[in-house]
């Protein structure tokens, strides 16, 4: 009798493809449903504050060069990558983030972890020209940031976004946000943002 609604099955293909389906989206939701229910998934971390004016606008920078495509913000749970990199990545680390950035392909190194690794000088002359301090970087230069100037018309428009997204900027900190970015450069703006990867874990307040 079994047999028989196995070959049954095995037989209309039909059949096969919609039970498969069916199986594949049962196993999935109870991979991932889970998790939306688990605070060390949906809660920030303990020490996370919201990106700076300045970094906000040098994410969305990040984002506009692509610089997103080439290099992860995601450190695997595997003794290479955390050898490398450091600790892995949590999720309480970037539930702020919207677009999450994690990627998935390294053309560069991982920057989940780059916060404070480098001074501020060594990230301009690498973004100005990436041989300078890395020889045989493949990296493109990126040497308008320097002389982009931003005017801030539109970032505390950003940051009043993000709160509707959950993250817990203040009235005050959306109407100085302007003001905290005018006159600075592009370049200015992606160093800060690089500058703040990373910053939760290394304040132990990862959970």
């Amino acid at each position: 009798m079994a047999s028989s609604k196995h070959e049954l099955v095995e037989k209309n293909v039909g059949l096969l493809a919609a039970l498969t389906v069916v199986a594949i989206s049962f196993a999935t939701l109870v991979e991932i449903v889970p998790q939306f229910f688990q605070k060390e998934t949906t809660q920030p971390a303990k020490t996370l504050v919201p990106l700076s004016a300045l970094a906000m606008e040098g994410r969305d920078v990040y984002i506009r060069e692509g610089c997103h495509v080439c290099h992860t913000q995601m450190v695997r749970p595997l003794r290479a990558e955390t050898a490398r990199y450091g600790h892995y990545s949590v999720a309480g680390e970037s539930v702020w983030d919207h677009p999450f950035l994690w990627g998935s392909k390294r053309t560069g190194p991982d920057l989940a972890r780059v916060g404070g690794r480098y001074s501020d000088e060594w990230h301009r002359a690498h973004l100005h020209n990436p041989r300078d301090v890395v020889p045989e970087s493949i990296m493109p230069s990126y040497p308008w940031l320097e002389t982009n100037i931003l005017d801030g018309k539109l970032t505390s428009k950003k940051l009043e976004t993000f709160r509707n997204f959950g993250v817990p900027y203040t009235e005050a900190q959306i109407r100085n946000a302007g003001a905290e970015v005018k006159g600075h450069t592009e370049q200015d703006a992606v160093v800060a943002y690089l500058q703040q990867l990373g910053h939760a874990f290394k304040d132990r307040g990862v959970r």
